[in-house]
């Protein structure tokens, strides 16, 4: 998949972003607490990105870049069940993506293959995994780079969170219960209603260490033992009636292969994993705002040697006509809904970046949206703004004619090739120019012709004139029908003194329409990608695949000025009153070129019944 060239230009002017979690980093910066701020982005591999975790990864790698930091990629990867090599490589390629160029220089990868070493801090054992230098410029796109440095893992650490789950059962915090998942959460209650200690839970600390060690050896099938912690199950958080810190799972992990048959829950791996590499600022969504006093717990409890990460907050991106659920987009690849994790009309970030949108839009609209504590939906007028407001003064003007109808310029000589001047982007300060040729066929869009105008109509109409851009005014003097009685041919004649260096170049006209030669232009396949859903909260009546719009997607046969012959994944571009389109990155071949349309020129959407 073809990557972004690097743009820092657009991001760079927006303003200095301002929040509570930065007020806090702030303080501890002037406080001196840490000797450097080392943040983390730790997504699960068990689905792709999307464009709340964009909101997450712009968080945390801004904080370390605006504080000389570091942040720190990592795969909390502790289900084998649902986690894949798929996704790893597919978020790997998306941080790059988003962070290329801007905060790079911040990403914290580790070694190939390297675990915590073992050391003595402040007289006890501990364990430490630090970061290796970051490359210059994209630190994982190239192949050198990526023999040289890895991503983070939480199944790196495995040896190192059983000794931890040893520990806690040493200390008489932990212990392992033989009920079975369903009487496990039954034996919790419910937020009204205290849950109840296990008949397991006053093992011997002697008993519960050989219980452990043989669950880790394989002993026990799936489900049959557990390891908890023992915090106080008539706690008003769900999170501390003795949660779970290991479950038997003989499956298969896509890191560390069959080597463990036991695997430690996310709540107890993740606070961990931050205290091994060092994190200091733990940013999450408030969803984990209940799992903050387990995080702290676990911790404190092992009396560990250095400083300890801390929690914080803030609320996650909800966007208009958009689901931001893993598992609720993985419904709509598995149900057909879409083509696949990265279909345009998806709202992950590969789907994001094959559509077209700038990685720059991207950061400018989920750093704009802002940090707070505070649920709200954000319209999606407003992203839409952000991919307009990058796309106009960089996007490459090209004709194009989605619906072409044929129209032959009568006075304009077969074979003959006259030369327009087109403006590459009018947004330049020393815009540039290129040739288009004017021909005696030429197409235009079926829409732009009535053969009975409604009032106020200003493209072509019988007997009417409008404007070729770039080229010069037509009138229309025939329509030619075929035997079913459908247009099939417009006849014109062109006022050639109205080109460009002509003596009636300036003579005005109220219509001007888009067009391109039909012996000088290209046949490719347009992709009219449109919301995936079609009220503004798809899953507010938790039936979100309802709401899917059957018109999502209307693939049309158009005709490309030449030029587009040679476009590139890389580069954006603006068919003329049409919108934003970029070449697919996935299904585009030589020969066979297909455009996606990124965003129309304004926003007029309708909800087609």
């Amino acid at each position: 998949m073809s990557v972004e060239p690097t743009d820092t230009s657009a991001t760079a002017a927006i303003p200095s972003p301002s929040d509570f979690i930065r007020s806090i980093v702030a303080h501890d910066v002037a406080e001196k607490r840490y000797a450097k701020i080392v943040t983390r982005f730790p997504p699960e591999p068990n689905g792709y990105l999307h464009i709340g975790h964009a909101k997450s990864i712009c968080l945390n790698f801004g904080i370390a870049r605006e504080n000389d930091g570091r942040c720190n990629l990592r795969f909390d990867d502790t289900n084998p069940a649902k986690e894949d090599l798929e996704y790893v490589d597919a978020i790997t390629t998306d941080v790059n993506w988003l962070i290329a160029g801007w905060a790079d220089q911040c990403l914290g990868l580790k070694a190939p293959g390297s675990t915590p070493a073992a050391l003595t801090t402040n007289g006890k054992t501990d364990f430490h995994l630090d970061a290796v230098a970051p490359a210059a410029g994209n630190v994982l796109l190239s192949a050198e780079s990526a023999r040289r440095a890895e991503p983070f893992s939480a199944s790196s650490y495995f040896d190192q969170l059983y000794l931890y789950a040893v520990e806690l059962i040493k200390r008489g915090k932990a212990f392992v219960c033989d009920l079975s998942p369903a009487d496990t959460e039954a034996y919790r209650g419910a937020p009204d209603r205290p849950g109840k200690d296990s008949p397991f839970r006053e093992r011997s600390i002697a008993e519960n260490l050989d219980l452990f060690e043989r669950m880790k050896g394989r002993e026990f099938p799936d489900g049959a033992r557990s390891l908890r912690a023992k915090i106080d199950n008539t706690s008003s958080n769900m999170w501390l009636r003795d949660p779970l810190l290991y479950r038997i799972r003989h499956t298969a992990h896509h890191h560390t292969g069959d080597t463990w048959c036991i695997y430690p829950l996310y709540d107890f791996a993740h606070c961990l994993s931050d205290y091994l590499e060092g994190i200091t600022h733990s940013i999450c969504t408030l969803e984990f705002d209940a799992h903050r006093a387990l995080y702290d717990w676990t911790l404190a409890s092992l009396d560990l040697p250095r400083a300890v990460p801390h929690q914080y907050e803030f609320a996650k991106l909800n966007l208009g006509y958009t689901i931001v659920s893993k598992r609720k987009l993985l419904q709509l690849v598995q149900d057909k809904f879409v083509t696949g994790w990265d279909d345009p009309r998806m709202p992950t970030i590969s789907g994001l970046r094959r559509r077209g949108i700038p990685a720059s839009a991207l950061r400018r609209f989920v750093i704009g949206v802002g940090v707070t504590k505070f649920d709200s939906v954000t319209d999606v007028a407003v992203f839409d703004h952000a991919v307009r407001e990058e796309l106009n003064p960089t996007a490459l003007r090209r004709l194009a004619v989605l619906k072409p109808i044929k129209l032959t310029l009568t006075n304009i000589a077969p074979g003959e090739v006259l030369e327009c001047d087109a403006t590459n982007n009018p947004q330049d300060e020393a815009p540039t120019t290129r040739k288009v040729a004017l021909t005696r066929e030429v197409y235009i869009d079926h829409d732009d012709f009535a053969e009975v105008p409604p009032p106020k109509y200003f493209r072509l109409k019988p007997g009417g004139e409008v404007r070729l851009k770039y080229a010069c005014i037509i009138k229309c003097d025939e329509i030619v029908k075929d035997a079913a009685g459908l247009i099939s041919e417009l006849r014109c004649t062109a006022d050639l003194t109205t080109r460009n260096g002509g003596p009636n170049v300036d003579r005005k006209v109220k219509g001007t329409v888009h067009w391109v030669s039909a012996t000088h232009c290209i046949e490719a396949e347009v992709r009219l990608y449109d919301r995936l859903f079609t009220i503004p909260e798809p899953d507010a009546d938790g039936e979100f695949k309802k709401h899917v719009n059957p018109h999502s997607l209307e693939v049309v046969t158009a005709k490309l000025e030449a030029s587009l012959a040679d476009a590139t994944a890389d580069q954006r571009y603006q068919f003329e009153r049409l919108g934003y389109f970029a070449l697919d990155s996935k299904d585009s071949a030589a020969g066979r070129l297909i455009f996606n349309r990124t965003i129309t020129l304004k926003d007029a959407w309708v909800p087609k019944k």
